[in-house]
This record gives structure tokens, C-alpha cells and sequence, in this order.
């Protein structure tokens, strides 16, 4: 396992005390920092470390920070839907690069940390080089991810009670997380924002949107690639939501765009 919890960090955003890891590269530094920014019920440390992306993206030569976003991790619970909206957690990821005095860098999202990073890229379009959208497609768009269940998931007395399969899969994920449930359930019913055609239309940000072709969530990421007028695809094969984050195309995809993006 490669271990980056010594390098843990925290500090007061705007209206959230959050928990991030600022990792420096091990291979020669291209001056290209990259923000990770997990998924729903996850964090930084389930996404992004133990998956092994912190050493693949240090061993590229780049700088990577990633933050436990509001409600998660070791970062501050709050219990109130509006406080996570999602313009208000890509402000959280700003109000980090400002704090680090990173004017601007690459993004990476995955599923709802996805929604956060498009979010990002249309509010504050200065701050994202290029993003990758990863375990989100045209559900950015068409619904809004994860259903809304998943938030009655989180209330429910115990996870024996759930007997719908998704409710069941991430009520037990935010158990194994040892997650806030009640600060999960607030962030389900909060951060339900899409964005329009119009909306992905003004994101000329470089983007890679990558899902498994298993991933029952996503939605396509080739229509969501397709409204982006710099997106790109990539099918993750034989994954689904859970297992593509992982996958060693996914890996190499992202690296790859990286090394080609302006």
C-alpha cells in the first residue's frame, strides 16, 4: 500500500474546514499539479491511494493534491442539503488551489467528484487546465447520478433493514468508508445540480470522459464527450461504476491524455 497519510493537511475554506494531501512528484517534476477529487461516500484514501492513482500520478512527474470533500473523510460534517450544492464544493476545490497558491491545474473527478470538476471547469475556468471526468457521462446532463434512494439508504436503522440492491451496495460502501451517514444522506439530496447543452457548450476546457462499459450510473460518456467542444471518450472495459476506478486502462488513458492536452 502505498502510504500518503503522513502528509495530511487541513484548512479553513469558506464555509468548511477540509482535509486534503499535498504529494510532491518522484519522478522528474513537470510543473503540471493535478486536483483529485473523489466520489461520492469515498475518500481521498479509498479513491485515490489506495487505488494506486497517487503513485501512478507521482511516478508521471506530477504534483498531486487531493481533498476529503465536505461531509467525508476527515473533513468538517455538515447536515444541511445547501451545503452541498455543487457549486459550493467546486468553490471548496478553489478555495484549495488558492490556499496552496496553485493558480491553476488538471482535474480529476470521479463520479460526483466528476459533477463537482465540471462544475469547476464552467464557474472557474481559469483554474482547470484539462479535466477528466471519470465514472460520469451523460447523466451530468440526463438525471443526476445517483438516485435519490441512496439518501433514504443512508437513514435507514441498518443495512439489513435495505433490500434494494444499489440502496444495499452503497449503504454498505459508506459503512466500510466508516462514513457520516447522516452528513451522507444531506450531500445525496443536496448535490443534484446538471448542467445543460448550453452550460457543457462554454466548457472549453480540454476533457477526457471516461466510464466502464459495465457502469450501470454513468450514463454514456461518448453523448457527454460528444456536448463537450473539446471531449473525448473512453470506454473502461468490463468494469463497472465501483471497479473502473482502479483499471489500468483508465490509468493509462488519463496519462496519455495528459501528455497530449495543450
Amino acid at each position: 500500500m502505498f502510504d500518503v497519510m503522513d502528509t495530511m493537511h487541513f484548512f479553513d475554506g469558506p464555509s468548511a474546514r477540509i482535509a486534503y494531501i499535498d504529494v510532491a512528484p518522484t519522478g522528474p517534476d513537470l510543473h503540471e499539479p493535478i486536483l483529485l477529487i473523489h466520489g461520492f461516500a469515498s475518500t481521498h484514501a479509498v479513491n485515490w491511494v489506495n487505488t494506486l492513482w497517487v503513485k501512478t500520478l507521482t511516478q508521471a512527474g506530477r504534483r498531486v493534491i487531493a481533498l476529503d470533500n465536505r461531509g467525508h473523510g476527515q473533513s468538517e460534517k455538515l447536515y444541511a442539503p445547501e451545503d452541498y450544492a455543487t457549486p459550493v464544493m467546486a468553490q471548496d476545490a478553489c478555495a484549495l488551489l488558492d490556499h496552496l497558491g496553485v493558480a491553476r491545474a488538471d482535474v480529476m473527478g470521479y463520479s460526483m467528484g466528476a459533477r463537482i470538476t465540471a462544475f469547476m471547469a464552467l464557474n472557474h475556468p481559469g483554474r482547470v487546465r484539462a479535466m477528466i471526468l471519470g465514472g460520469l457521462g451523460h447523466h451530468l446532463v440526463a438525471g443526476v447520478g445517483l438516485p435519490i434512494g441512496i439518501a433514504d439508504a443512508m437513514d435507514a436503522p441498518a443495512l439489513e433493514s435495505l433490500t434494494d440492491p444499489m440502496q444495499r451496495m452503497f449503504r454498505a460502501f459508506a459503512e466500510q468508508t466508516k462514513s457520516d451517514l447522516r452528513a451522507l444522506a444531506a450531500c445525496i439530496r443536496g448535490s443534484r445540480q446538471t448542467l445543460d447543452a448550453e452550460e457543457l457548450g462554454a466548457i472549453l476546457t480540454p476533457a477526457l470522459v471516461a466510464v466502464g462499459d459495465k457502469d450501470a450510473v454513468a450514463g454514456d460518456p461518448h453523448e457527454l464527450a460528444a456536448m463537450l467542444p473539446k471531449g473525448v471518450a473512453l470506454d473502461i472495459p468490463g468494469r463497472d461504476h465501483n471497479l473502473a476506478v482502479g483499471d489500468k486502462v483508465y490509468k493509462q488513458g488519463v496519462l496519455e491524455f495528459l501528455a497530449v492536452r495543450p
